[in-house]
């Protein structure tokens, strides 16, 4: 995994109103949080964390705030619910082997049977790693399932120092034979 390095200035102004204002500057407010200390209040630039956290919710990244380096990772993002606007960050300050637990997306890869098709009963899951290893998602092979097929969060496999926290018996993934519309026609007919 790469790190991603954001600039950041300490934030002094605060509320909505202040809130608002570094939006419509193209600034992000966010929050590093740190176990033991308070928490500090950051600008970032609204292109390049967008960028940044479009498609790395798990990487770490060194916010460079007024010289000082620190490695965070993202904790929450929230957005606007019309655009895609970043509102604000809450990130976790770490240092590398920390551990930590992050939910990251379950990706399908591969192909079942033909006249199959899976549905992911968990698009989600938790799992605990090394800062500098957190996974971007978690693959799981579907090639050449078969109809009827379940898989339990169990079966999903991880590099070594990663490990699923979510129930181990849990459905992930079901395969079901597909129904052709007009087999149905043709029996409903009889």
């Amino acid at each position: 995994m790469s790190d991603f390095k954001l600039a950041a200035s300490t934030r002094t102004a605060f509320g909505k109103g202040a809130a608002r204002q570094a939006r419509r500057d193209g600034q992000v407010p966010a929050v590093i949080y740190s176990q033991g200390s308070a928490a500090t209040h950051i600008l970032l630039d609204g292109h390049e964390t967008f960028l940044t956290v479009k498609n790395h919710r798990t990487s770490l990244i060194s916010l460079d705030l007024d010289g000082d380096i620190k490695t965070v990772i993202i904790k929450d993002v929230q957005r606007d619910p019309i655009g895609r606007v970043i509102e604000h960050i809450d990130f976790i300050s770490v240092e590398r082997g920390d551990t930590t637990i992050v939910e990251v997306p379950v990706v399908l890869i591969g192909e079942p049977e033909p006249g199959t098709q899976t549905t992911l009963e968990l698009l989600k899951i938790s799992v605990e790693a090394d800062v500098s290893v957190l996974p971007e998602h978690v693959e799981v092979s579907v090639d050449g399932l078969t109809a009827g097929t379940v898989l339990h969060v169990k079966d999903a496999v991880l590099p070594a120092g990663q490990k699923i926290t979510n129930d181990p018996e849990q459905v992930l993934l079901v395969v079901n034979e597909v129904h052709n519309n007009e087999d149905d026609a043709d029996a409903s007919a009889e």
